[in-house]
């Protein structure tokens, strides 16, 4: 008996939309590693304050390439240019379906001569695997799928640890490790630091707007440098950081995680379908939120809206290439921060406490994401004008934030309605309470929202938003 694949799942689900938005598959987890350490308020304190360590060791698959075509391949599928990539630089990698839509992103590793790692979702691995597999590359490919959502208490083992030292402090944190000042690492460039006589790859990076490391090595030495990290923070105030707190930090600095791919439609993409199983992640993922269509196309998300138009070159061949070119010259839709009216927050919490009366949607903190991919209507003057796509509460910035998409007419300051919580009492999916749907106020804000971040951060697609 032959495997289900996505193309057979979605024949017999008839929409794309009904089968993902009463999908069962629950709440997205961060596995393995704990909610919290201290407790989330301070653990979101620490990246803006001092110093923090995320431990990013599980939630993320690892997609290895490895040969003669390794570079080709990618470049293949990348829509930013490959003309300067060396041994030990990394990039932002966002491929697009042949429409122009993105399929995911990540992070880009050039770790040796021919040998190429793709670390960030599901989606774009799956994307990277397909080619490999069947775009006739000379290439061999590899996969650490992220660690199980629920282990059941068997073991968890990567090929690899990886954490991120972040936070005003984190420089004299990691010169401390290493024994000595650092080689001068400029943004997205790797190298090697000393940690307890080992030496640890190293990448410049930034996701809580201040400037840090990411740094990775055998998982086999986690625990080793894992503690030897945590006991030399604590003259620095280092706070290590629960599953809880670690996806908000990304609302304080801009970057939209987990947008839908766009693999249901399209002729082109059929052969993908059926390659992928029906219990991957496009088969299996949940969407949900006030936006409602009945056309999976309309959640579907450009490059230039997501913030990667700067990236975007046509000075080589690439899947979507030519639809991104027409898309190029025509007005976009562009990503912002929505800080969400306290008193239309409180509403909501209040319905909690309120016997007898219908509740709104609970607005869970500190991430309010209750399905893998989020579309909630934002309204002006009677007309939806974009799109609020990964919410939660900070901490530093004492607000409800949301990032989202808007048109292009719709100017930072302008306030806005979000419409909260799904039509006709909610969808099925196991994660929706029944509720009614409310509105909330919310100022159109600059992405980031950190003002931290927005003068720290190399140019790139975190920053430039106006």
């Amino acid at each position: 008996m032959s495997r289900q694949n996505l193309e057979d799942l979605l024949k017999s689900a008839g929409n794309p939309v009904q089968m993902l938005r009463n999908s069962q598959i629950g709440a997205y987890v961060y596995p393995v590693v704990p909610s919290e350490f201290t407790n989330w308020r301070d653990e979101q304190r620490g990246w803006r304050e001092t110093c923090v360590l995320f431990d990013q060791s599980h939630h993320m698959v690892e997609q290895y390439v490895e040969g003669p075509d390794a570079l080709k391949l990618f470049e293949h599928l990348a829509t930013n240019s490959f003309a300067k990539f060396p041994v030990n630089r990394a990039k932002q990698f966002a491929p697009c379906s042949y429409d122009g839509h993105i399929i995911g992103d990540g992070i880009l590793f050039h770790l040796a001569e021919n040998k190429l790692s793709f670390v960030g979702r599901a989606p774009t691995a799956n994307w990277i695997q397909f080619h490999a597999e069947t775009g006739g590359f000379k290439v061999t490919t590899s996969k650490d799928d992220r660690s199980p959502s629920r282990p059941g208490g068997k073991p968890v083992v990567r090929n690899n640890y990886r954490f991120q030292i972040q936070g005003p402090n984190a420089q004299k944190l990691i010169e401390k490790l290493n024994g000595g000042p650092i080689a001068d690492i400029k943004f997205f460039n790797m190298d090697e630091i000393n940690i307890g006589g080992r030496k640890v790859r190293a990448l410049r990076h930034g996701m809580a707007g201040a400037p840090g490391l990411e740094i990775w090595g055998p998982y086999a030495q986690y625990e080793e440098i894992r503690e030897i990290i945590a006991e030399a923070g604590k003259e620095f105030g280092l706070r290590q950081v629960g599953s809880r707190a670690y996806a908000t930090n990304t609302l304080e600095s801009g970057w939209i995680p987990s947008p839908l791919p766009a693999v249901y439609t399209g002729e082109k993409m059929k052969a993908y379908r059926q390659w992928l199983p029906a219990a991957s992640y496009e088969g299996t993922g949940s969407l949900g939120g006030s936006f409602v269509s009945e056309h999976i196309e309309d959640y579907y998300m450009t490059p230039y809206e997501l913030g990667y138009g700067p990236f975007v070159k046509f000075d080589h061949d690439f899947i979507g290439r030519e639809a991104l070119e027409k898309m190029a010259a025509k007005p976009q839709r562009r990503k912002v921060t929505f800080a969400w009216n306290a008193e239309d927050v409180s509403k909501v919490f209040r319905s909690l406490l309120e016997p007898g009366k219908e509740n709104y949607k609970y607005i869970d903190l500190p991430l309010s994401n209750y399905t893998s991919a989020t579309y909630d209507k934002v309204m002006n003057a009677g007309k939806t004008v974009g799109l609020s796509m990964f919410s939660g509460y900070s901490y530093n910035e004492r607000s409800m934030l949301s990032l989202g998409v808007v048109d292009p007419d719709i100017e930072i300051g302008n306030e806005v309605t979000l419409v909260w919580g799904e039509e006709g009492g909610g969808t099925q999916k196991t994660t929706v309470e029944r509720h009614k749907q409310t509105e909330i106020r919310a100022i159109v804000s600059p992405v980031p929202y950190s003002e931290v971040a927005r003068k720290s951060y190399a140019a790139g697609w975190r920053t430039g938003q106006k």
